[in-house]
């Protein structure tokens, strides 16, 4: 499990200001991401039927898992859905977790925005209460109308309230019918919503932005039960393998997040189950304990050798020991049981370069040019690619990596840098050339720009008599 910094994501900023301005809710920290193949895959699993038969191409849906203890989750634009760490671990079933995705894919499907429609429908109430508030002061009565003003955003906040009431409503059948056209049950979302219903009331109610954004009302999850009750798939159940992933799925997120003292109190070694040897694990590789966890592991892969994340978990204690090469075999047979999962190629490619062997960076860079294939924003493969490049002295190579890694970053100004820097480096003909000529013209220069460069440079160059 990688944590991945994002504070400067235009993803998570621009849902942060939308919040901030509908809501009034305080501002939103700038938060991580958490990337993992296993949980992204299980979820993944569930959550592609039901957006296929919701008229989505699941390929088009980024799906976000956030560094954060809050119960919540939101829809933006751009088709993508963020979902805290804290929402999955209070879900307790797979159905309440799915129906929740359910619901945020049908913010997208209704092409519901956070930061266009509501925000318009808090300004209409604010400005009408804020002209009042002047026409009273105007007219002599400044004590009135330094109420309307001071009042201004409380009636703002009520009008997008009652905008995201209709919104959510419209999510809610539109992710009940997602459920039952893919053949699974909607009492999740219903259940879901039911046990945390009293947010509305109880002032702890702040303690859950998910609630803020998403208001209910007895009325909305009435309305909600009453329709999934009638559909044909309302007794559908989780299946005994999708439940014992989500068990593994919480007892993951648990391990990595949590002190590994309560991990290890929550999965005592009287708990023989997977999920609790799985968190022991990982709760003794990082309190330190390595060669009890590697011990743990090994026992894992012996009972299920074709696992790849037991053997990627191997590969990430060696690793962080500062055993690189060690960590070698274990990434290899994770990419080898798994060769479609660029997080396992990256880690493997991570583990050559740290093995500081010159005779390792062929390697490692076929490993990260097939990750950045399948994940041209992942940043971390960039930074290794130039890093790998670098250390070969290819510099023209090296600075287009940086490019990609600063344009993925959204640091546009970088990008352009590094990106003219590699072309001054790299042959006219190839393919990286052109690659970093489109960097640089995305950044908004033109070809007439770049001819005019390539002049200055021509002439700043000394000539031989």
């Amino acid at each position: 499990m990688t944590w991945l910094p994002r504070s400067a994501s235009r993803l998570l900023a621009a849902t942060a200001a939308g919040l901030a301005v509908l809501l009034v809710a305080g501002q939103a920290s700038a938060q991580s991401l958490i990337r993992d193949t296993e949980v992204e895959g299980i979820i993944r699993e569930w959550a592609d039927p039901v957006f296929s038969a919701m008229g989505l191409n699941p390929a088009d849906i980024e799906v976000l898992l956030v560094n954060d203890n809050d119960l919540n989750a939101f829809a933006t634009r751009g088709r993508i859905m963020g979902v805290n760490t804290g929402l999955i671990l209070r879900t307790k079933t797979p159905n309440e977790l799915l129906g929740v995705m359910a619901h945020e894919a049908g913010h997208i499907k209704n092409r519901h925005t956070l930061s266009d429609g509501a925000q318009n429908a808090g300004k209409q109430p604010m400005f009408m209460t804020m002209a009042l508030g002047a026409l009273a002061i105007a007219a002599g009565a400044p004590d009135a109308g330094v109420a309307l003003l001071g009042s201004s955003q409380y009636f703002g906040t009520l009008g997008a309230l009652r905008y995201l009431q209709g919104q959510e409503g419209e999510a809610d059948l539109t992710g009940a019918r997602g459920l039952e056209a893919a053949g699974e049950s909607g009492a999740g979302l219903v259940s879901f919503f039911d046990n945390f219903r009293s947010q509305e009331v109880f002032s702890d109610a702040r303690r859950y932005p998910y609630f803020r954004s998403h208001p209910l009302s007895a009325q909305r999850i009435e309305s909600l039960r009453r329709f999934v009750q009638e559909q044909p798939h309302y007794d559908h159940r989780d299946s005994p393998e999708r439940l014992a992933q989500h068990a593994l799925i919480l007892a993951k997120i648990h391990a990595f997040m949590d002190q590994p003292t309560a991990t290890l109190r929550d999965y005592p070694s009287t708990d023989t189950s997977l999920p609790a040897r799985y968190a022991r694990a990982i709760a003794w590789y990082r309190d330190g304990q390595t060669e009890k966890a590697l011990t743990a592991v090994d026992a894992l892969i012996a009972g299920d050798p074709d696992n790849p994340y037991f053997h990627e978990l191997k590969g990430q204690i060696l690793f962080e020991e500062a055993r690189p090469a060690e960590a070698i075999a274990a990434h290899r047979e994770a990419v080898r049981l798994k060769p479609d999962a660029p997080l396992l190629r990256i880690n493997l490619a991570h583990a050559l370069i740290e093995t500081n062997d010159k005779a390792n960076l062929d390697e490692a860079i076929a490993q990260l040019k097939h990750a950045v294939v399948a994940e041209k924003d992942n940043t971390l493969a960039w930074r290794l690619l130039a890093q790998a490049y670098a250390s070969q002295g290819k510099e023209g190579e090296a600075r287009l990596a940086s490019a990609e890694y600063y344009f993925a970053a959204g640091d546009d100004k970088q990008a352009t840098q590094f990106a003219l820097r590699a072309r001054s480096m790299l042959n006219p003909s190839s393919i990286e050339w052109r690659r970093a000529v489109d960097i640089v013209l995305a950044s908004g220069a033109t070809p007439e720009d770049l001819q005019d460069l390539d002049r200055r440079e021509a002439a700043r160059r000394p000539t031989l008599n």
